[in-house]
């Protein structure tokens, strides 16, 4: 394996990024692999852990890159060994020209808008009858086109649009790529040094001061996406628990992307045991409520039957694991699975007893037309 360490900016790798590559970018920092020296699948992530080290023995390579599942007990994780591997960090990082695309000649949503409302009200009943906290439903977005989907200008046009996002792109089983910009850090792990950003609570941004302000607070001061958040961070907090000699909580507070508001909290912690890799603990903490509910096996039960689509690699988990246990894990959120001349895009948001159907649909709404317009698609 070659690995780069030569001065770059995380846009200068956006820039070479290829279909098939992966990439996974903030902008300040950025790893881009290619080539494959190996690969290992496996719907169990601890067997899949388990085979790391042979496999980087026998390759050659120091590194895998890859997806988790939403839900790893029916689809295989999948990990990929590259022959190249680039990184770039840069406190002043320029984000890469945008790319017009060609239109779609058929958008579908799955499900239709009212037929999502119906599962929003059946979620809101269920809680109570399943003793849930939260679940999270999803919708999908089946974009159609005349010719094949330009893979590296859709990724070019994410980073452009979402610079405090992490953009990220991996080659899935079958040929088809996942590509998005996430606002949530699942998991990272630097030596001893463990953090996670759970996000939960969302409102959307103005273009009008005044409003985008109102609707800040509004955020902060809503019980609502309090409660759904606090769930979210109790169950990072609690899965984080055993493996760390310590763990400091700080929040929640108000982030911000161009189109979002969003409730944010910092977990930090000092790992009790060095054998325990990123990818291990990514694997433990996911899904956390953020894109399932809880607790997980209803949730995700609920989910199966709400949802007229398989998630697949959607809220799943992108990133790499190396040779010294190190990695990087973000939440597969605000993301399309990208095939030839097609494209499927998620949304989703989490219930809660308080939830209002409308609004819920509103949001998923919301980010739909987010994520085209940052793809460079008019929504």
């Amino acid at each position: 394996m070659t690995t780069s360490t030569a001065p770059a900016t995380p846009a200068d790798l956006v820039a070479r990024y290829e279909r098939g590559d992966f990439l996974l970018a903030t902008a300040r920092h950025a790893l881009l692999a290619s080539g494959t020296a190996a690969t290992a699948t496996d719907t169990d992530p601890a067997r899949l852990s388990g085979a790391l080290p042979g496999l980087f023995a026998d390759s050659g390579s120091s590194i895998a890159v890859g997806v988790l599942p939403f839900d790893t007990t029916s689809l295989p994780g999948h990990l990929v060994l590259p022959r190249a591997v680039r990184r770039a960090t840069s406190e002043h990082a320029a984000v890469p020209s945008r790319t017009a695309l060609p239109q779609p000649v058929k958008v579908t949503p799955v499900p239709e808008p009212e037929a999502h409302l119906a599962a929003v009200r059946a979620a809101v009943s269920a809680l109570g009858d399943r003793d849930l906290r939260k679940v999270v439903l999803a919708r999908a977005l089946d974009l159609d086109f005349s010719a094949a989907v330009p893979v590296a200008d859709v990724v070019r046009n994410l980073a452009n649009g979402n610079p405090r996002h992490t953009t990220y792109a991996a080659r899935l089983p079958g040929g088809r790529t996942l590509v998005g910009a996430t606002p949530e850090l699942l998991l990272s792990r630097t030596g001893g040094a463990v953090l996670s950003r759970p996000h939960a609570g969302s409102m959307p941004r103005s273009a009008d001061p005044a409003i985008d302000k109102a609707n800040g607070a509004a955020l902060l001061a809503s019980e609502k996406d309090h409660v759904e958040h606090a769930v979210v961070v109790e169950s990072v907090v609690e899965t984080l628990r055993p493996f760390c000699r310590t763990l400091d909580v700080r929040g929640p507070e108000l982030v911000s992307t161009p189109a979002i508001w969003h409730l944010s909290t910092t977990v930090t912690g000092e790992l009790l045991d060095q054998h325990i890799t990123a990818l291990d603990l990514a694997a433990a903490l996911h899904p956390t409520p953020a894109v399932c509910g809880t607790p997980t096996a209803a949730a995700r039960a609920l989910v199966r039957e709400l949802e007229p689509f398989d998630r697949a690699y959607y809220a799943g988990a992108v990133g790499w694991v190396d040779a010294a246990g190190d990695g990087e894990w973000a939440v597969g959120i605000r993301c399309a699975e990208i095939a030839d001349t097609s494209m499927r895009l998620y949304a989703g948001g989490g219930i809660v007893p308080a939830s209002d159907p409308r609004a819920e649909l509103d949001e998923t709404s919301a980010k739909f037309r987010t994520l085209l317009a940052a793809m460079g698609l008019e929504s």
